[in-house]
């Protein structure tokens, strides 16, 4: 794994998120109100909705446009048949370091 450094965990509110380009697409983080953070594709595969501005609660987001529900941890839509991509993620003091080698084998979006 190659770590890339993308920003101090206060970057994202609690229960919030933020979106970083890639050459491939976006990627939505998103931190829970106990400051886990996760990564995953920021579009929806129902109808292409921005994750990023979806709403946090637990470990999961709901789908702005759709109320599509994803689990954070597995990417897996609940009661839904469809999932994101999710990308290795770790804090490391107070840093957000995202798995580079994921992102530059993930599928154009």
């Amino acid at each position: 794994m190659t770590w890339l450094d993308i920003g101090h965990i206060d970057d994202i509110p609690l229960r919030g998120a933020r979106k970083i380009k890639t050459a491939l697409g976006c990627v939505a983080l998103f931190r829970t109100a106990q400051d886990e953070v996760f990564a995953v594709t920021d579009r929806c595969p129902h109808k292409g909705g921005p994750l990023s501005e979806g709403i946090v609660h637990g470990r999961s987001v709901t789908c702005p446009l759709h109320n599509w529900v994803f689990d954070l941890n597995t990417g897996q839509a609940q009661g839904e048949d469809g999932r994101v991509a999710t990308y290795p993620v770790r804090i490391e003091a107070d840093r957000i370091l995202i798995d580079g080698t994921a992102l530059g084998k993930r599928n154009a979006a």
